[in-house]
């Protein structure tokens, strides 16, 4: 045999007369192992079911949510608000052009670029200053609306979106989100009051065919039926919610226009 090759082989065979160490290496301090991070857990995590409502800060809503906690969510469920706040607030609050006027300006062309210039300049930080008021003002009223659910210690979140669609984006937050049901009034998200024929709101009927879950759609009870409830428990009305977003609106619209 060669005496390289059996000396190579007799320097990897432990020796018997030594104790096996195991070396272990604890993690420093000051440079923490590359472990994947735990995620923070969400309000929904582990719940048996995710209920959704759909929230456009109305009285419709206000009671969809109430009916919810009532007759609808059993205990191990949590509940997403989902709200879809439109792309343009001025679009969608029907505000009108905003109308801001300067000082006429001079004969020198010049002067008049910068005066355009700063007129543009003007009407963006209004739009921008329009656009965070309304999206403080959502937040603010979307937390009001989920009272009922804090109340009865429920699990939620509120999922607020953007978009010029509310229907199809209703729809697709739902796939999205895994929502195992949604809930929404029957009339409201801006539409007209329901007809006679008792036909549904043109974003609730759209959400029932086209939604992947089921669609729950409450009815808002007339003011007969609230009188007429007996010792039953008093419906939440929620007219100061619809108050404060005239009010809000009425504001910014005076601001835009500098009435």
């Amino acid at each position: 045999m060669d005496p390289l090759r059996q000396l190579r082989n007799s320097s990897l065979e432990p020796d018997p007369q030594l104790p096996s160490i195991k070396i272990h290496h604890p993690a420093s301090p000051r440079h923490p192992s590359a472990a994947t991070p735990v995620a923070t857990p969400t309000p929904t995590a582990g719940a048996r079911r995710k209920i959704g409502v759909a929230v456009d800060l109305s009285e419709e809503s206000a009671y969809a949510v109430h009916w919810a906690v009532q007759h609808y969510i059993r205990p191990g469920d949590a509940v997403i608000l989902l709200h879809v706040s439109p792309t343009s607030v001025l679009f969608g609050a029907d505000w009108g052009s905003i109308d801001i006027t300067l000082d006429a300006a001079g004969d020198n062309p010049d002067d008049e670029d910068a005066a355009n210039s700063e007129n543009g300049n003007r009407t963006e930080r209004s739009k921008r200053k329009l656009e965070d008021d309304f999206d403080a003002f959502t937040a603010s009223k979307a937390a009001d609306i989920a009272k009922p659910l804090k109340d009865a210690q429920i699990p939620y979140k509120i999922h607020i979106v953007k978009d010029h669609d509310m229907r199809e984006r209703l729809c697709l937050e739902v796939e999205r989100l895994g929502l195992n049901a949604l809930i929404m009034g029957s009339r409201g998200f801006g539409a007209a009051k329901r007809g006679n024929d008792g036909g549904l709101g043109s974003v609730s009927d759209y959400c029932v065919h086209h939604c992947v879950c089921p669609v729950v759609v409450v009815r808002f009870p007339d003011e007969k039926d609230v009188i007429g409830s007996g010792g039953g428990s008093v419906v939440p009305k929620a007219k100061e919610v619809a108050a404060q977003k005239k009010s809000v609106t009425e504001e910014a619209e005076s601001k835009a226009t500098g009435v």
